[in-house]
């Protein structure tokens, strides 16, 4: 994608959503946490129907704690890899109550360090909670920036580091939930939508999808 055209591409996105937000529901940045650790390799429609049960009766590190692994697995088993994931909130629980007070921690080092948390869920708690300029790049993200042409890499951090590199400041706090929206809804995976993507135009994948025959 020529650098001229990466502007309109994301003003036209920002149009269409001006305020965009993860589908993940959540009330608190602890919320956000579990949720976003809860999500891999699983869909945000699945956590959240978790979640909803899970957070009114615990939705603090040590109230996950109290509930011990049967009492959260017992809320989570509909998830993909629920007992990994298990494993992972409560031994992340655990050093949020005893090294951090029981708070989510901001810097990027701290998050990575709390299981089952990588650089992209760091990521997104850094964006989404406490509206950091970072770039989760998840699947969605790295075919949209790859097929685009937006920023081409291959693997997710060169797809980041190029990201951080290309995108407007403007645009760059919210780029990670315009670009995850798309990949999930119009630029799918086998096939995209083409033929109703607003940003086409500045877009560099060809033959661009044709609309189904009527």
């Amino acid at each position: 994608m020529k650098k001229e055209d990466i502007a309109p591409f994301f003003a036209t996105l920002k149009a269409a959503n001006p305020m965009p937000v993860t589908e993940l529901e959540y009330t608190s940045v602890f919320e956000l946490l579990a949720a976003v650790l809860l999500s891999a390799q699983a869909t945000d429609v699945s956590v959240n129907k978790a979640t909803r049960k899970l957070y009114p009766v615990a939705n603090t590190p040590q109230a996950i704690l109290d509930l011990g692994w049967e009492g959260l697995e017992s809320y989570i088993r509909t998830i993909g890899l629920y007992r990994t994931k298990a494993k992972n909130l409560l031994a992340t629980c655990e050093i949020l109550v005893t090294q951090h007070g029981g708070r989510v921690p901001r810097t990027r080092e701290a998050l990575e360090a709390l299981p089952g948390v990588g650089r992209k869920t760091a990521n997104v708690v850094l964006n989404s909670a406490f509206g950091e300029a970072v770039m989760a790049v998840d699947t969605h993200i790295f075919r949209v920036s790859n097929r685009t042409g937006l920023a081409p890499g291959k693997n997710p951090l060169e797809v980041e580091m190029g990201l951080l590199k290309r995108v407007p400041a403007e645009y760059l706090v919210d780029a990670h939930h315009w670009l995850i929206l798309h990949g999930r809804y119009v630029c799918i995976a086998r096939k995209p939508l083409c033929w109703q993507c607003a940003v086409a135009p500045w877009c560099d994948f060809e033959p661009k999808t044709p609309p189904p025959a009527a």
